[in-house]
C-alpha cells in the first residue's frame, strides 16, 4: 500500500524536497489534534509549496467535518495560515475510490470536491482536480485494467504502481501551475 505524496519527490526536479505529512485514516480534524499541523507549520518556509488533499476521512464525520462546514472550515483556516507564512498552496480534491456501476464508475465523494473546487475559487488558490482525473483514470483503464492501481481487493488505497500514476499527474499540476519547465517526459509513459 503506497500514497501518491510517497512517491511524489522522484517525479518533480532535483533539488525539490518532499516533506510527506500524510497519514492515513487522517482528517481535517485529526491532523489537527495529533500534531501533524503544527509539525508543518513548524518546518514551512517562504516560498514552500504545501500540497493539501483531505477528504475521504471527513466525508465520513457529516456532523462535525461537513463539506461546506467543518471540512471547509478547516481548509480554508489551512490555506490562510501558509498563506501567512509567504507559502504557495495547492489544493487537491480526493481521489476517487474506484467503484464501478457495468463500465462506468460511481462517484463516492459527495459535496467533498465541490466544497474543495469552491474553496480554490473563492480564494484564488490553485487546484488540481484529482477526483475528476482518477475517474477519468479508472474508466479509461477499465474494470480489469483499473485493478492493478489498488492493493488487493481493495479500491480505495493505492498499490505502488497507482500511486506512481497519481504522483505523475500531481507533479506535472505542479509544473504547469508553479511555472517549471516540463524536462521530465510525458505522463503517458507511466500508465
Amino acid at each position: 500500500m503506497s500514497g501518491w505524496g510517497a512517491a511524489l519527490e522522484r517525479r518533480l526536479r532535483p533539488e525539490d524536497v518532499v516533506v510527506n505529512f500524510a497519514k492515513g485514516g487522517a482528517t481535517t480534524q485529526s491532523f489537527i489534534a495529533e500534531g501533524l499541523w503544527g509539525a508543518l507549520l513548524a518546518q514551512a518556509r517562504p516560498g514552500d509549496v504545501a500540497v493539501i488533499q483531505f477528504g475521504h476521512n471527513d466525508q465520513k464525520q457529516p456532523d462535525l467535518l461537513a463539506a461546506e462546514g467543518g471540512y471547509r472550515d478547516r481548509l480554508e483556516r489551512f490555506v490562510g495560515e501558509l498563506r501567512e507564512r509567504a507559502m504557495t498552496v495547492v489544493l487537491c480534491t480526493s481521489v476517487e475510490r474506484r467503484l464501478f456501476d457495468g463500465e462506468r464508475l460511481r462517484p463516492s465523494h459527495g459535496p467533498y470536491p465541490g466544497a474543495v473546487r469552491g474553496l480554490a475559487a473563492a480564494h484564488q488558490v490553485p487546484l488540481i482536480d484529482l477526483t475528476a482525473f482518477t475517474s477519468w483514470l479508472y474508466e479509461h483503464l477499465g474494470v480489469d485494467g483499473s485493478a492493478a492501481l489498488f492493493t488487493e481487493r481493495d479500491n480505495t488505497h493505492f498499490h505502488e504502481h497507482g500511486a506512481e500514476v497519481v504522483a505523475a499527474f500531481v507533479a506535472r499540476s505542479l509544473r504547469a501551475i508553479l511555472g517549471w519547465d516540463d524536462e521530465l517526459g510525458p505522463l503517458g509513459s507511466q500508465m
